[in-house]
């Protein structure tokens, strides 16, 4: 299918001033996902151009925003308050431009942990569901589970989609949190592929095949909460 062309915005986050942003807007979009990027590359990464044309396709629109430092060309990232201003004022900003549209906010990485940790504290307005792509339990070669205890107070289904080859989420840790979220948190196992979803050759699939069966995954289950 042809590229959708992606909107410029600009979006006002409280105490920091405006952040620029992404929408793609499919014409028939069931949703929206609300896409923040990971700690260190910007929403105009390949993947995240990848994901956006990708769901674009499957009738999702997407949101892609810079958190305040990125805009800044700077390599530390946000604070966890700043951060989280920055996920509130782009769901805001999709609330706005994608009127009618089911909301599901998420991301990349840190992103997507800035995300939950902001919904964990206060519920996202709008917003029926989250999902991680690679959801950072841990840094890499220090297994912990600390950093999903936030997890416990979110109240929306959840999809946690991750490589078996994760480093920076051992699956013998993360399986266990997820069950231990009910039934409305699910995991998807993506096979062989690490933290960026690269699989290796031997794999007998390339990360196109890895790419597809992951947004076919989101697609089914924005489906299944929907119904």
């Amino acid at each position: 299918m042809t590229a959708i062309s992606a909107q410029k915005l600009q979006v006002e986050v409280e105490k920091t001033g405006s952040v620029s942003a992404l929408l793609i807007r499919p014409v028939e979009a069931r949703a929206c996902f609300v896409f923040a990027h990971g700690a260190g590359a910007g929403m105009a990464h390949p993947f995240m151009e990848t994901v956006a044309q990708g769901l674009s396709e499957r009738g999702v629109a997407t949101l892609r925003y810079q958190f305040p430092y990125m805009e800044k060309a700077g390599k530390r990232p946000d604070p966890p308050a700043v951060a989280h201003a920055a996920v509130r004022a782009a769901v805001a900003e999709a609330t706005r431009c994608c009127a009618g549209l089911r909301l599901i906010a998420g991301g990349k990485s840190f992103g997507g942990r800035m995300t939950s940790q902001a919904q964990a504290i206060s519920p996202l307005p709008g917003v029926g569901g989250l999902a991680f792509f690679g959801f950072p339990l841990h840094p890499a070669g220090k297994p912990s589970s600390d950093r999903a205890k936030h997890l416990a107070d979110i109240r929306v289904p959840m999809l946690f989609m991750q490589g078996t080859r994760d480093n920076l989420a051992e699956l013998s840790l993360l399986e266990p949190v997820v069950k231990g979220l009910g039934p409305s948190a699910a995991l998807h196992r993506v096979e062989g592929a690490d933290h960026s979803f690269h699989v290796l050759a031997r794999s007998g699939r390339n990360d196109r095949e890895v790419m597809g069966e992951i947004l076919d995954a989101f697609a089914d289950w924005i489906g299944a909460i929907e119904s």
